[in-house]
């Protein structure tokens, strides 16, 4: 047995005081009388005002880590060798460890020790996991790690292997919420990769998310030539995708259809993905004579076209007589282009109520784009809901009841109704915009219907009145409306 180079004791003494002083950590002293040992004499005190005896609470913790970082790094009283070999290399790292602190951490450790035939232990790691193992190991040690972005993934694969489960889930929350961190490749595609390998759902649906939500800047990026293509045809099946207009995805695809060269059938359903009802005539025009790819595989999408061009030469009314409209050539998804909706700046959104008026066309069809639809927005900081918030005086006017308890809301209704209106309903989507790492991202997303006023969870887990809220930007609430028109298809009665 390796004994401890100061003291000549058996090490798992040496390392197992050390460890019970993780239970005396936080001494409770009662009656103001505390009797801790020397080494604690420095600390100082904090009270805690949640006990019931009126006692105080020592915390030493950040001294315990200290003492056990040292412990670590000098090797004092170390009883086993971890012999970490790269795979593929001839690199070999040695580390002097404590069975006590690895066993304690780790079932997976406790099993290579029980089995091992003398003091050293053989791992074999990939390079990517073999460079963090250090920060891992000392994680055991110390519980806090310091994390970069190209480490998060090696890092959770440590923790995967050796079942060190807290890390594994603070590693996961650490990805969930730096997704919008800048990097020079991008590394919101990697962790989707990693997450999907690994069935880590939760951590699959939140990269995706992040990525059709903020899809126009990803577009921008390198990271979109990365994407695999089971990733983009994911992604080009959404509704929800946030970017500027039908033609930006369009020419986005080309340009990663160009770089990756993928097999025909892949550009094939890529390119039937493309709702092209959404991009305006002239565009599909130029597209016909001026894109290499569609000129490529014009063949494979000509029924689309054709049907995009009927689609702006005809009424919804007449269109929905012979073809069905609730497919997905005649779905929008969410674009920010001026047709389709407004930016809208709340300055110190909880001093009071905003409104706001904004035009849209009335669908994205060219038959009816001269057609202009008026749109008003009234935002509240408190405001009750519909069927508690409206009072009547004697001449029938109505009057806002207010309550300091009331949450933010946001009500959304055309200026007038029209005869236009037959056949298409209106999707309202309020994007809630945020700063996060530096980044300008989308923060939350609101969808309701023609039929509903309003969103009734807006903001429902906002703290609008703190200055430093992750919903604002400069004390300014920032918001995107999207009126996205949406098409019926006709009941015609069988003779």
């Amino acid at each position: 047995m390796v004994r401890s180079c100061e003291q000549g004791i058996p090490a798992w003494v040496y390392v197992g005081t050390l460890l019970l002083l993780i239970h005396f950590n936080s001494i409770t002293v009662s009656g103001g009388v505390a009797r801790p040992p020397s080494f604690f004499s420095t600390a100082a005190l904090k009270q805690e005002v949640a006990l019931d005896n009126g006692a105080t609470v020592l915390n030493h913790s950040m001294s315990l880590v200290q003492r056990m970082e040292t412990l670590l790094a000098m090797g004092n009283g170390s009883d086993i060798i971890l012999r970490l070999e790269t795979i593929n290399t001839d690199e070999v790292k040695v580390i002097q460890a404590h069975s006590l602190v690895l066993t304690l951490q780790s079932d997976v450790f406790e099993e290579l020790l029980l089995t091992r035939n003398n003091s050293a232990v053989v791992l074999r790691e990939t390079s990517d996991c073999a460079a963090v193992f250090d920060k891992f190991i000392r994680y055991l040690y110390c519980g806090d790690i310091s994390v970069r972005l190209g480490q998060a993934i090696p890092l959770h694969k440590l923790a995967s292997k050796y079942h060190v489960w807290s890390l594994q889930q603070g590693l996961t929350q650490y990805m969930t919420q730096h997704l919008s961190s800048d990097s020079p490749a991008g590394h919101v595609v990697g962790w989707y990769n990693y997450a999907l390998q690994i069935g880590d759902m939760a951590l699959r649906d939140s990269c995706l998310q992040y990525l059709s939500w903020n899809l126009s800047s990803v577009l921008q990026s390198e990271e979109w030539g990365s994407i695999s293509e089971d990733l983009l045809l994911s992604l080009l099946q959404r509704s929800d995708l946030i970017l500027q207009s039908e033609l930006e995805l369009y020419e986005a695809l080309e340009a990663w259809i160009s770089l990756n060269q993928p097999v025909s059938m892949t550009v094939e359903s890529a390119l039937r993905a493309v709702r092209y009802g959404m991009i305006p005539p002239q565009y599909l025009f130029r597209l016909q004579k001026q894109s290499p790819l569609m000129l490529k595989y014009y063949e494979s999408i000509r029924d689309l076209l054709y049907l995009a061009f009927q689609f702006h030469s005809a009424s919804p009314i007449q269109l929905a007589k012979y073809f069905d409209v609730n497919c997905s050539i005649f779905t929008p998804r969410n674009y920010l282009s001026s047709s389709w909706g407004s930016p809208w700046i709340i300055n110190n959104p909880t001093r009071d109520d905003r409104s706001f008026s904004f035009q849209t066309q009335l669908g994205p069809s060219s038959h009816d784009s001269s057609k202009r639809v008026t749109w008003n927005a009234l935002f509240s900081p408190r405001w009750l809901p519909l069927n508690a918030r409206s009072t009547y005086t004697e001449l029938g006017a109505m009057q806002p009841t207010r309550t300091d308890g009331g949450r933010p809301r946001i009500i959304v209704t055309p200026a007038t109704s029209s005869p236009d209106f037959a056949g298409v309903s209106f999707q309202k989507t309020v994007i809630v915009m945020a700063r996060q790492q530096g980044k300008i991202v989308v923060r939350h997303v609101y969808n309701f219907h023609q039929s509903t006023e309003e969103a009734g969870d807006f903001l429902v887990d906002a703290d609008l009145q703190r200055r430093a809220s992750e919903y604002l930007i400069d004390s300014s609430l920032y918001l995107h409306i999207v009126i996205k028109p949406l098409y019926h298809t006709l009941l015609v009665a069988r003779k």
